[in-house]
């Protein structure tokens, strides 16, 4: 008897692909903030460049959001568990 391995199969990529995407939209916001802060630090100007760094991180992390909402639709609309509208 032959077991698939957790997470093996098309739903399993699918939601690995969404977990990918969403660690990914939290690591730039982060990273960004992160940056922002070291440069405050670094040239004095607290607190406008880390409110800089998270509009930044912000934006790209909404970005990242709405790429992978497309995706995730996009493959459920190639499984047939969804039609477009």
């Amino acid at each position: 008897m032959s077991e698939r391995p957790s997470g093996s199969g098309p739903g399993g990529k699918k939601l690995g692909g969404v977990y990918q995407g969403s660690v990914e939209a939290v690591v730039s916001l982060l990273l960004a903030m992160g940056i922002g802060f070291w440069a405050d630090e670094r040239y004095e100007t607290a607190p406008w460049l880390l409110l800089l760094g998270v509009v930044i991180g912000f934006g790209a992390f909404v970005l990242r959001i709405w790429r992978l909402r497309a995706l995730v639709e996009a493959q459920s609309a190639d499984a047939g568990g969804q039609t477009k509208r």
